[in-house]
């Protein structure tokens, strides 16, 4: 990533990224179409090639989703031990939607963060 020398109001990373905003200015989108990252702003021209989220927001939806749908899974099977097919015609639109929900926040949120704190790919020092 190069050294940024435009002269921007600082922006709240985990506001910015939530909202799929740009992490310099809060203003432009980050997110185009349902996960892919836009080549530019559009209202300030930071180039987002540095943005590589990873699989990290990911593992953070399939955790927080995994532990919501089968916490709800066991506690209305417990409790009111319905069909096979009430199962699935629950948890597989819930999961389904909320993943989706979650992980385009957690991406922002994860691109957000490595934008204010800088983060870049290790280099080895061979002097």
């Amino acid at each position: 990533m190069t050294k940024d020398e435009a002269h921007y109001p600082p922006v709240d990373p985990v506001k910015a990224g939530l909202r799929g905003r740009c992490p310099r200015c809060g203003e432009g989108a980050l997110i185009e179409g349902l996960l892919g990252v836009k080549p530019r702003c559009s209202v300030c021209g930071l180039d987002n090639s540095f943005a590589d989220a990873g699989d990290g927001p990911a593992v953070f939806v399939i955790l927080i989703i995994g532990f919501i749908v089968v916490g709800l899974a066991l506690w209305l099977e417990v409790n009111y031990s319905p069909a096979l097919w009430v199962h699935l015609m629950l948890w597989i639109p819930l999961s389904t939607v909320l993943s989706l929900a979650l992980l385009r926040a957690l991406k922002g949120l994860m691109i957000a963060l490595q934008y204010r704190h800088k983060a870049a790919e290790g280099q080895i020092d061979r002097g």
